[in-house]
Order: structure tokens, then sequence, then C-alpha cells
């Protein structure tokens, strides 16, 4: 399973930076596959495993927050493993 997600603090001014860090770090010390761009941060692996770190981000940003807002995109695809590089890979093949 691949989960594209964001997660924007609500009530704390314009700057939101430290808040999303937190995010990103409970991500990125998951052990799990992880990407983080301008939009969104992806992360891989198992139902239970994905969504227990999504929840703890937001748990994380909540801390800071007074309001939390979700965005959540899912590949759910049984068998499928490192499909966050294997999608980029057959794309890249494509294009050239």
């Amino acid at each position: 399973m691949i989960v594209a997600f964001s997660i924007t603090p609500l009530g704390v001014g314009e700057g939101v930076a430290e808040p999303v860090a937190r995010a990103v770090k409970v991500v990125r010390d998951s052990g799990l596959p992880n990407r983080t761009d301008a939009m969104f941060t992806t992360v891989e692996g198992d139902w239970d495993e994905v969504m227990d770190v999504v929840k703890r981000a937001v748990d994380a940003v909540a801390e800071v927050a007074p309001r939390v807002s979700l965005v959540l995109k899912a590949d759910l695809r049984q068998g499928v493993t490192d499909g966050m590089t294997s999608k980029l890979d057959s794309l890249e093949r494509h294009l050239s």
C-alpha cells in the first residue's frame, strides 16, 4: 500500500514549518519507505503500519496546533512491494 498524505496545522499562523516538520520526523523515524515533496509525504507499507504512521504524524502536529487538516490518497494493491520506486522506474522507461 502506498499512501500520499498532507497534514496542515490550522490556527498556528502563517509559519507552519515546525509543526509540519514534526509530522515528517514521525514518518522518517518509522523506517518505512517514504518521500516528502512540497505538497505530500508518501509512505509505503502494509495497512496497519502506514495508518499507524499517519495517525502518529497527525498526533504530533495536534500537540502544537488547535486544529489539523488531513488529506490522504491511497493505492491499495495486493502483492506489490517497492511500489513507490517501481512506478517511477516504469514511467522513466516510457519517457526515454
